[in-house]
């Protein structure tokens, strides 16, 4: 049975697509069957991994408006056990399309529903807003993982986060769960990542994971190469962090 795991949070550039593609190939690299599921219209998480998203007619906007079978659309990667489930910039419309659809909030959760049992997890990267594809993955996933920057304002915004948690939890999916917050961009040169730190930590206790994910070149040039971390330079800091994540996940 796979683990659904959403990475969200509705803060644009604080590593989500960074985390979700690393710790999907870190996953991939303990043995772990892996489906990368790109819910950002943006699609970056498909193009960081060397898919063209230019050509594209099957994706997951596809699968959530004409209930394509997502196994159509499921595209193997450059990493061995590693699949995607691409997005495309069609996502931005899906919001709107959806409301007129029945159980619009489970649209996702019944894609994933089809699939067959070929995974361990299935990792959502959501796009930065809690709209109702955001919701979908919510309502589809077992936990969340919440990408916390180092940087000033960290915490603006988690309020909001925790609160459309609470309500998913109370409306839509009572299994919903905090995974943990993962804390990037750190700097340990500088005292602002270390209150960051040690602010989160006071705030959340033992949902912040131990696993923190340091600034580092490699991990902004990886996607340009089409490649995660992990491939692109696996002895480079931003590998071995990403490395550490997937092992602490699996051990929890």
């Amino acid at each position: 049975m796979h683990k659904i795991i959403s990475i969200a949070n509705q803060k644009g550039g604080v590593g989500k697509t960074t985390t979700a593609i690393n710790l999907a190939a870190g996953l991939a690299a303990e043995g772990q069957r892996v489906l990368l599921v790109d819910a950002d219209p943006q699609a970056n998480a498909s193009s960081g991994l060397g898919i063209d998203i230019r050509d594209l007619n099957k994706t997951i906007y596809e699968c959530l408006i004409s209930d394509l079978d997502p196994a159509e659309a499921i595209l193997p990667t450059a990493v061995e056990r590693l699949s995607v489930l691409p997005s495309h910039i069609d996502l931005v419309g899906a919001e709107i399309e959806m409301l007129n659809l029945s159980e619009r909030e489970q649209r996702m959760k019944k894609v994933f529903e089809r699939l067959d049992d070929n995974y361990d997890y299935i990792l959502i990267d959501c796009s930065p807003s809690l709209g109702l594809i955001t919701v979908n993955a919510l309502t589809a996933s077992n936990s969340i993982i919440i990408p916390v920057q180092c940087e000033f304002f960290a915490l603006e915004g988690i309020a909001k986060l925790l609160n459309t948690v609470k309500i998913i939890k109370s409306q839509l999916n009572p299994d919903l769960q905090i995974e943990g917050f993962l804390l990037t961009m750190y700097d340990s040169r500088l005292r602002l990542s270390n209150q960051v730190y040690e602010e989160v930590k006071r705030h959340f206790g033992k949902l912040v994971f131990d696993t923190v994910i340091a600034r580092n070149v490699r991990l902004s040039e990886a996607p340009s190469h089409g490649m995660s971390v992990i491939t692109y330079d696996p002895l480079s800091k931003g590998a071995q962090n990403y490395v550490q994540l997937a092992k602490e996940l699996l051990q929890r």
